[in-house]
C-alpha cells in the first residue's frame, strides 16, 4: 500500500494537538495556529471524514490569567490553571468551528474512565452520538481532578487510547517539529527525518528523545509510545509539524511530509488493546520459560503449573502484569484468581486447584481471551 492509500482510506481520524504547538513563545494560546488548524480540519469534514480532537493547552492557557510564570508548577497550581484555561481553550475552538457551521463538544477524561469497562462503553456511546450528530468532539484530560493514580500521563497516550475507544482509522499527531528524527535535531545537526517507520523497534524507541519544554508534558518518546499503541491496534499513525500552513491537507494528500508509522499486519482486537493499555495493573505474576513460550508463541492461557511467584495483593478480576523470571513484562491480563489463591496453586496442575483451595473458578490463572501480549 502507498502512503496515500493508508491516509485516504481513513474515514475517522483522531488528531492530537500538543501544548507547545498551540502556544506562543510567551506561553499564551496562539490563536493564529489554532485558526489555521481548524480551517484544515473543516476541509477534512467536507471530504466526509469524521475528526476527533485530543487537545492539550488548558494548563498553558490558564497560566497567564493566574500569573503563573514559573518554569514548574505544583499540582494544585496546574489544576487551578486547567480550571481557568479549559473554558478559554474551548471558547476559541467553538468560535473557530462556528464560522463553518460546526458545533463542538467537550469530553474531559481520566484514566479511570477508560479503565472501567462500563465507563469506557459510556464514553464510546457519547462519542458515537456526537459524531453521528456532526459534532466535533474535543477531548482533554480532566486535569482539574486528575492525580498520579488516575492520570494518563500525557495527551499522546490519551490520543492512542481514544483511537481504540472510537475505532479510528488514523491517528494524526500534530507537533512542533517535522516528525521523528534519527537523533534530537536540537543537539545533532546531522539528524535526519525518518519518513517511514514500518515497525517500531527498540532502535526507533531509542531515537526518540525527551521533552525539553516547560509547557508540554510529553516529548518525542511519548509520541512514539502513542504510535506504538495505535499501530498495534492496526491503525497507521502520522506525525507532522502542525504549525505549517496547509500541512494537514498535504499530509492527507499523501505528500512526503512528516513521519508515517505503518500499522501492524495483524492488529489487536479492541478488548485486548484495552487490557494491554487502558487497565491499571494491580500486581505481577512471574512465570517460567515454558509458560513464556506457550503464551508468546502459541497464544495459550496461563496455567497454574507455569506460575513461579506472585507480587502484590489483588483480587480475582484484577489486571496483572505477566513477567518472565528476570522480571520483564511480556504480557498483561485479567486474573481468574486473587493473589493469595495464585500463590497457593502455583507450580501445581489445574486438576489440583479444588483440593488446594476447596473450590475452583476454572482451570487457568489467566485465560487467553483475557490476555494481551506487550512485546
Amino acid at each position: 500500500m502507498t502512503r496515500l492509500t493508508y491516509l485516504a482510506n481513513a474515514r475517522r481520524i483522531v488528531i492530537k494537538l500538543g501544548s507547545r504547538l498551540l502556544t506562543d513563545d510567551g506561553g499564551a494560546l496562539d490563536c493564529t495556529v489554532i485558526r489555521q488548524i481548524c480551517a484544515d480540519l473543516v476541509k477534512l469534514r467536507k471530504q466526509g471524514k469524521q475528526v476527533i480532537l485530543v487537545s492539550s493547552g488548558a494548563v498553558a492557557a490558564g497560566r497567564k490569567p493566574l500569573n503563573l510564570t514559573g518554569k514548574s508548577l505544583s499540582i494544585p497550581q496546574k489544576q487551578a490553571a486547567a480550571a481557568v484555561g479549559q473554558p478559554l481553550l474551548m471558547k476559541i475552538y467553538q468560535e473557530q468551528f462556528e464560522q463553518y457551521g460546526l458545533t463542538t463538544g467537550q469530553l474531559l477524561l481520566t484514566a479511570d474512565d477508560l479503565a472501567n469497562r462500563r465507563r469506557f462503553l459510556n464514553a464510546r456511546s457519547t462519542l458515537e452520538t456526537l459524531l453521528d450528530a456532526g459534532v466535533v468532539p474535543i477531548i482533554n484530560e480532566n486535569d482539574t481532578v486528575a492525580v498520579a493514580e488516575i492520570k494518563f500521563g500525557d495527551n499522546d497516550n490519551l490520543s492512542a487510547l481514544v483511537t481504540n475507544l472510537v475505532e479510528a482509522n488514523l491517528l494524526l499527531i500534530l507537533t512542533d517539529i517535522e516528525g521523528l528524527y534519527t537523533a534530537n535535531p536540537a543537539d545533532d545537526p546531522a539528524a535526519e527525518l525518518i519518513k517511514l517507520v514500518p515497525e517500531i523497534t527498540k532502535e526507533i524507541e531509542r531515537a526518540a528523545g525527551k521533552s525539553s519544554s516547560n509547557i508540554g508534558t510529553g516529548g518525542m518518546a511519548t509520541k512514539v509510545a502513542a504510535a506504538k499503541k495505535a499501530t498495534r491496534y492496526g491503525v497507521p499513525t502520522m506525525m507532522v509539524k502542525g504549525n505549517l500552513p496547509g500541512i494537514i491537507t498535504a499530509a492527507m494528500s499523501g505528500e512526503d511530509v512528516g513521519t508515517l508509522f505503518l500499522p501492524a499486519d495483524k492488529g489487536m482486537n479492541r478488548r485486548k488493546h484495552w487490557i494491554a493499555y487502558s487497565l491499571r495493573p494491580a500486581g505481577k505474576i512471574f512465570v517460567d520459560q515454558g509458560a513464556v513460550k506457550a503464551i508468546a508463541e502459541k497464544g495459550t492461557s496461563l496455567l497454574p503449573s507455569g506460575v513461579c511467584s506472585v507480587e502484590g495483593r489483588f483480587e480475582r478480576g484484577s489486571c496483572v502484569r505477566i513477567c518472565n523470571q528476570e522480571g520483564h513484562e511480556f504480557a498483561r491480563g485479567i486474573a481468574d484468581y486473587g493473589s493469595k489463591e495464585i500463590a497457593l496453586i502455583a507450580r501445581h496442575k489445574s486438576c489440583d486447584i479444588e483440593s488446594l483451595l476447596g473450590y475452583r473458578y476454572g482451570d487457568v490463572v489467566v485465560h487467553r481471551d483475557n490476555l494481551s501480549l506487550r512485546i
